[in-house]
């Protein structure tokens, strides 16, 4: 015996079935949960998003809504409004939006993870930033990894000095976008 409701018969030999009472509701589900994740997107890439006016109405309303029974209605009503839409544009720019949002992750845990290194080894680091990217003022890195240094001796934490040197590291990581595939780690 299944939990499942029994389907309508389909009535001729060319009619198909319609999907399943648990299946719409799944779908029904899966779209008021993207409706969600759009209530959580700034207006800028909403916009990007090109939706239905009425959407994206329902959507600014949504945020504004701070009672917790207004705010369930509100979402309730932004998936069915989705349900009505082609939901793959919508996913495709989540699945975009992440990938890149892992990239930058990534991008800032190597550039922490060379500016630990740059603190804990000195001058050995500094050589190796160099030979990977020739042509860098030695004096001036000289300079912001001896602050860096002098100010985690001295406090035991970073400070100024320390993201002065991050913000260097970033800069110097950004100036060949294809290079940061190739970034030493």
């Amino acid at each position: 015996m299944t939990s499942e409701p029994p389907r309508k018969p389909a009535t001729g030999p060319d009619e198909e079935q319609g999907p399943s009472k648990s299946a719409r509701k799944r779908a029904a589900h899966a779209a008021q949960d993207l409706g969600e994740e759009l209530i959580r997107l700034r207006d800028s890439e909403l916009a990007a998003l090109e939706l239905p006016e009425r959407l994206v109405e329902a959507v600014r309303e949504a945020r504004r809504i701070k009672s917790r029974g207004g705010g369930a209605r509100q979402r309730q009503y932004i998936g069915k409004l989705m349900r009505e839409i082609d939901l793959e544009p919508i996913r495709a720019f989540f699945a975009s939006r992440s990938t890149t949002d892992a990239r930058e992750a990534e991008r800032f845990k190597r550039i922490e993870a060379w500016r630990e290194r740059l603190l804990a080894e000195g001058a050995p680091a500094l050589v190796e930033l160099e030979r990977w990217r020739p042509g860098i003022d030695r004096d001036e890195w000289t300079r912001r990894l001896g602050a860096a240094q002098d100010e985690r001796t001295r406090t035991g934490v970073t400070g100024p000095a320390s993201r002065e040197l991050f913000r260097a590291l970033r800069a110097l990581f950004a100036e060949d976008p294809g290079q940061s595939a190739t970034m030493p780690e």
